[in-house]
């Protein structure tokens, strides 16, 4: 697919985001393995987490959607069936790793596939935790998909000292940890996203979480506890949010509002540093939905200026790193945003991604290391045909680019824009952006 996205005037209204995806995947996840009857409201309903409702059902799950909400039969630890067809989870990253987890603990093999960018990612951060607890791997090089596991029971219960900031790997060795023999402990250099723990323990998991030295952070898991069915209320997305947020920041005259979205701690990296940036927005009528903290978010239209994004601020945004170097190439000035390693693994090596993206566009990027460099210039000329390589947050970035570029951006393989945000383009035409299909020749 490829789209246009032209200049826009003012963006003005109110928008329903779609469900947290990240919160949607561990909510199917959980309740599969729970006791009893779940009911899911405001699940996402994009192709990577109906990959992960097709994956759980070949498992033996049942779950559908019922009255504008999902009802998952719990089947219990012991309860998942050996699949007779190979897990196919499309682009689910979070999806994959997070099923790896549990499927460590189930005593038969399981294979596990995914689409072209999946298959390129690495599997080797999850798989080695994971072998270490006893699960048995066959994969291709690099631990990637498509991949074979056989799991044990019981697993081996570790203290696991994680290389990254990851809430996929954290969150598959706590899912293992419910499978093993004693207390299995994750600490990471920096806290990543606690979804998990937090889903976890208000559904009768045993979790204890401790700050370490050096910023560290360490979860401990105990094996054997049985989780129990709950009713599930999916925040709206904060990484979806970022989206309309950063084209209402960067538009003179916006105001948007955003009703109940997700202001975990652990997310709100972005938010941050577009304060500090200069954007004037506000959370308003802050409360708790399904043991979340959320606030309707009111964007105006501001004037931003360069700054420097350290790099422990990484696992709280990253997944927006990609639409703020889009903020940063219309702010005055230079914007250093250090310590992206983990862009070069996502659906694409983002990093390298957006600085080729801005530079077709005119904007003066560089790559030093793991930091990404973006002088702003106040405009962007655009003009510019992105290829986004099927990467969803590369392809919705370059489309709020295009709406206040000097020229139409047009950007190709914007069809995994549905992994994450079904109905983007509608979304944001309902708010005033000129974002429309390129009409093939003929």
């Amino acid at each position: 697919m490829e789209l246009r996205a032209s200049p826009h005037a003012a963006l003005t209204g109110t928008a329903g985001l779609p469900g947290d995806k990240s919160v949607s995947h561990r909510a199917l996840m959980f309740a599969a393995l729970a006791h009893g009857t779940s009911r899911i409201e405001g699940l996402l309903e994009g192709e990577d987490v109906l990959a992960t409702a097709a994956a759980l059902r070949s498992l033996g799950v049942d779950l559908a959607r019922e009255d504008g909400a999902w009802r998952v039969e719990g089947r219990g630890q012991d309860g998942l069936a050996e699949p007779d067809t190979v897990l196919d989870l499309g682009n689910a990253g979070t999806g994959a790793r997070l099923l790896m987890g549990i499927l460590a603990g189930q005593p038969f093999t399981s294979i596990l596939t995914g689409d072209a960018s999946l298959r390129r990612r690495p599997m080797r951060r999850v798989v080695e935790p994971l072998a270490l607890m006893g699960a048995a791997f066959a994969s291709r090089s690099g631990d990637r998909l498509p991949l074979a596991l056989t799991g044990r029971r019981p697993l081996r219960a570790i203290d696991y000292p994680s290389p990254v900031a990851s809430a996929q790997v954290k969150s598959a060795v706590l899912l293992a940890g419910l499978f093993a023999d004693g207390d299995t402990s994750v600490t990471e250099p920096l806290a990543s996203r606690d979804h998990t723990e937090r889903m976890l323990g208000a559904m009768g998991a045993r979790l204890a979480c401790q700050p370490g030295a050096g910023g560290r952070h360490r979860v401990t898991i105990r094996g054997g506890a049985q989780l129990r069915a709950q009713s599930f209320l999916v925040p709206r997305d904060p990484s979806s949010a970022a989206f309309p947020t950063v084209a209402a920041v960067l538009t003179p005259g916006s105001e948007v509002r955003l009703p109940a979205v997700g202001t975990n701690p652990l997310r709100t990296g972005l938010y941050t540093t577009l304060a500090e940036m200069g954007a004037r927005f506000r959370f308003e009528d802050e409360r708790t939905a399904g043991g979340e903290p959320v606030a309707d978010l009111v964007i105006e239209g501001s004037e931003l200026r360069g700054v420097e994004v350290p790099p422990e601020r990484a696992p709280t945004m990253i997944d927006e790193y990609p639409v703020l170097a889009v903020a940063a190439a219309f702010a005055a000035g230079r914007t250093v945003m250090r310590g992206l390693s983990e862009l070069r693994v996502k659906e694409s090596d983002r990093l390298y991604g957006m600085a080729r993206g801005l530079a077709a566009c005119g904007v003066q990027v560089e790559i030093e290391g793991d930091d990404l460099i973006v002088h702003g210039q106040g405009m962007v000329a655009g003009g510019a045909l992105i290829d986004a390589h099927l990467d969803h947050r590369i392809a919705m970035s370059f489309l709020v680019l295009g709406g206040r570029a000097e020229r139409p951006v047009m950007v190709t393989g914007a069809e995994t824009i549905e992994t994450s945000f079904p109905g983007f383009r509608l979304l944001m035409n309902g708010l005033g952006a000129r974002i429309e299909p390129v009409a093939e020749p003929g």
